[in-house]
């Protein structure tokens, strides 16, 4: 898991399970999925199964606002220790291009230095 999202204990149990389903919900306007494109803030797994994540967008203006929010439910869903997903949307702290993961970067033809 990246180091720059915050995980409570019982979400860093199931974490490779959470990056796989991240990396399959993408932001379509610019092609790379949340998870290396840097959205995500902060998972939280309760003992419920309730998960709650904080995710931020490129933009305000950002066309997959209404959507990506449901993808991402839908994706999460899956995973058998999770009952419930809720998605906070957050501007604070702002998204930035050095959000994007090394591998992000390279996808999108952005020096990787």
């Amino acid at each position: 898991m990246r180091e720059d999202i915050e995980l409570n204990d019982r979400a860093k149990t199931i974490e490779d399970q959470l990056v796989d389903k991240f990396e399959t919900v993408y932001d379509p306007e610019i092609g790379l999925d949340i998870y290396n494109l840097g959205l995500i803030y902060k998972v939280d797994l309760a003992e419920d199964g309730h998960c709650k994540v904080v995710i931020t967008f490129t933009e305000i203006a950002c066309g997959c606002i209404d959507t990506l929010p449901k993808d991402l439910i839908d994706a999460l869903s899956q995973l058998d220790e999770i009952t419930k997903v809720s998605v906070e949307v957050v501007w604070s702290p702002a998204w930035k291009m050095t959000r994007i993961s090394r591998l992000g970067r390279a996808m999108l033809g952005i020096s990787v230095r």
